[in-house]
């Protein structure tokens, strides 16, 4: 079974890890593509930082904090510390030591002509991805970054949601370098063929939302013959984690499982998803889904642990009908 997943950082990569160790106890070697957002991506202190990439990577490799759920486990932070004392870069943000060395090769490699996605191949290696049968790509090879519209202009999203915790109200978000973006190499062959394609509990706006945006993808997902279903981030009207709830206002979307659905919408109906899974909390929005003709259950969807989160993925993937 060929299973390809549209993840943003934390909660994608949660998910996906969960669905591996699903996959080893059911299904071993079913190769899974990950198709990762790079709206979050930025320069900083010269350096390409690529932050949802970097959380699938140390997550699938072992090697996250678990307790932040990004970031290098064991971290330090000496570099930023000596650059803070030259008053260079900014105080909320800051680059750990470890992941530095990630941000100094993927330069390297950038600067020497490599595309991101082979780039991408080169560090996934380090962390040893393909043994698990994991093949993470970027959405595009083209800088596509996020920036957020607020009063004093336009922001970096990274500015936006770390340093502003997404107080500033957001007029609208900007996809600076989509108009000249193209799905990376193996994207479209990845939703096209895959036997099913799954949406984890990610930032509907900011993260899948921008990957859909990427032209080509969105058509892909309508076309394929896979099923395509997803699980909600939010439960009980809030979101799981960070502020997808203030994404979502920009869009004029309420934050409840059902609203985040039909934003994606139905492909029945020009959507792009089959199927939706939703907590407990929202048994009642599963129902009126399942009702206009979606797949859809309730089930526990907090991912606890690796073991709750790999139930999870079994539901979802009952869901879709594997």
């Amino acid at each position: 079974m060929k299973l390809t997943v549209l993840s943003g950082g934390v909660g994608g990569a949660r998910f996906t890890r969960g669905l591996l160790a699903h996959l080893a106890t059911t299904d071993p070697g079913s190769p899974v593509t990950v198709i990762a957002n790079t709206g979050d991506d930025m320069w900083l202190h010269g350096v390409r930082v690529c932050p949802d990439l970097d959380t699938l990577m140390y997550t699938l490799g072992g090697a996250v904090h678990e307790e932040q759920g990004w970031g290098r486990r064991d971290e330090s932070s000496r570099v930023s510390a000596d650059l803070a004392a030259y008053d260079v870069g900014w105080d909320w943000f800051t680059l750990g030591d470890l992941d530095l060395a990630t941000h100094l090769a993927r330069t390297q490699w950038l600067r020497e002509g490599l595309s991101l996605s082979r780039t991408t191949e080169r560090l996934a290696a380090r962390w040893r991805l393909a043994d698990q049968g994991v093949r993470l790509l970027p959405m595009s090879d083209q800088p596509v970054e996020t920036h957020v519209e607020v009063d004093d202009g336009l922001i970096h999203f990274e500015e936006w949601w770390v340093r502003h915790r997404a107080a500033l109200p957001a007029r609208r978000f900007v996809q600076v370098g989509l108009d000249t973006a193209e799905a990376a190499p193996g994207v479209l062959d990845a939703i096209r063929d895959a036997d099913v394609v799954l949406l984890p509990p990610s930032n509907p706006v900011v993260s899948v939302g921008t990957i859909l945006a990427v032209p080509g993808i969105r058509a892909a997902l309508r076309e394929t013959a896979a099923p395509v279903v997803g699980v909600s981030p939010i439960i009980g009207g809030a979101p799981v984690r960070g502020m997808a709830a203030e994404c979502l206002a920009t869009l004029g979307v309420d934050a409840t499982a059902e609203a985040v659905a039909r934003h994606y919408g139905l492909r029945a109906t020009g959507g792009v998803l089959d199927g939706w899974l939703v907590d407990t909390a929202d048994k009642d929005a599963a129902d009126r889904l399942a009702a206009d003709g979606w797949r859809a259950r309730a089930t526990d969807t907090l991912m606890h642990d690796v073991p709750a989160t790999a139930r999870i993925a079994a539901e979802v993937l009952g869901l879709a009908g594997r």
